[in-house]
């Protein structure tokens, strides 16, 4: 059976969402790998409620984590979404303005010391050539000879100041169900979009059936899919988009008239400068060709004067150099 579900890339879908702690530690739980028994969302829920020129969405979680022997322990969990392109300037800000939070900051016996952090990306575009749809990007530790440091506990101090990353390009979940993190962010796949209307995403009950978390999460798009105030937020933010879209295309068509202007401008200087080069060139070629022929009638009047030294008359001279005897008259009283 056929569903259509309340599209996630929405800012407002994906918050209705995540603000089920039970779907949040679903889906945290995969994005990280390990089992998250417990999520708390920050007091601050960094959403972008101005709508500058960039949309993106932030969300602060405090989960605690449940590793394989039993060992229980918190981790900051960093998450921003956007559908546009944006400068990792904002992104790195945000992150700064995380580390230097009190709130982070854990007392106990020896030291204090920040929660280790988990930057998470969701991002509606690519990034760069990187054709894997979920990229993590851990830290290590080293020694100067590069050898892996490995520990059985990790340093708090190490934990502060560096943090892990995973990134996630929604353009690149084509419906490639391998393991349990594709099956959950397949909800996400905007290649299931209804093609009459972006806001819902068509699934097929079927692939989601005996699955209890996705049977759970269908159902939580399926009520955000039917509230009328979620829908409405819905149609706010594609007025933004919109709005963004009708700018860039003008910004778009501003910049290719400025550029189709200044290769005119480009060629034309360009036509101008081939023809003073031109001209340079034929006023040298004339001042070459008078050079020489002012070399040559200097030649032929030191002929003409040599042959008059030996008392030749100008009716030989003239016949021997093929000339008239006006025109040798001419050289002579030049």
């Amino acid at each position: 059976m056929k569903l259509y579900l309340a599209n996630p890339i929405y800012d407002t879908v994906f918050k209705y969402l995540m603000e089920d702690e039970r779907i949040a530690r679903t889906i945290l739980s995969a994005l990280l790998k390990k089992r998250v028994v417990k999520v708390e969302q920050r007091p601050h829920e960094y959403v972008n409620t101005s709508r500058n020129s960039i949309s993106m969405f932030r969300i602060d979680f405090a989960a605690t984590i449940c590793e394989d022997d039993g060992h229980e322990h918190l981790v900051l969990i960093e998450l921003q979404k956007t559908w546009l392109e944006t400068e990792t300037l904002r992104f790195r800000q945000y992150l700064g303005a995380q580390y230097s939070r009190k709130e982070n900051i854990i007392e106990d016996s020896k030291d204090k010391h920040a929660l280790p952090m988990v930057a998470v990306y969701l991002l509606g575009h690519r990034v760069g050539n990187i054709n894997t749809p979920v990229v993590y990007v851990n830290h290590h530790t080293y020694d100067y000879d590069g050898n892996l440091l490995e520990s059985d506990e990790p340093n708090p101090f190490v934990e502060s100041l560096t943090h892990n990353s995973i990134i996630v390009q929604i353009p690149l979940l084509h419906g490639h169900i391998n393991n349990r993190l594709d099956k959950i962010l397949s909800v996400f796949d905007q290649t299931n979009a209804s093609k009459s209307n972006k806001q819902t995403i068509e699934v097929n009950e079927d692939e989601y059936a005996g699955d209890s978390e996705m049977e759970y999460i269908v159902r939580r798009l399926l009520s955000a899919a039917s509230n009328p105030d979620v829908r409405q937020d819905m149609n706010v933010e594609d007025e933004f988009f919109k709005a963004i879209e009708d700018r860039d295309t003008e910004l778009m068509v501003r910049d290719k008239a400025i550029k189709e202007r200044d290769e005119a401008i480009k060629e034309r200087e360009e036509a101008i400068k081939e023809k003073d080069q031109t001209l340079k060139e034929r006023e040298e070629t004339i001042k070459e060709r008078e050079e020489a022929l002012k070399e040559t009638n200097k030649l032929l009047t030191n002929a003409i004067e040599g042959m008059l030294s030996k008392n030749m008359d100008l009716q030989t001279i003239a016949s021997i150099l093929g000339m008239s005897e006006s025109d040798l008259s001419d050289y002579l009283h030049q």
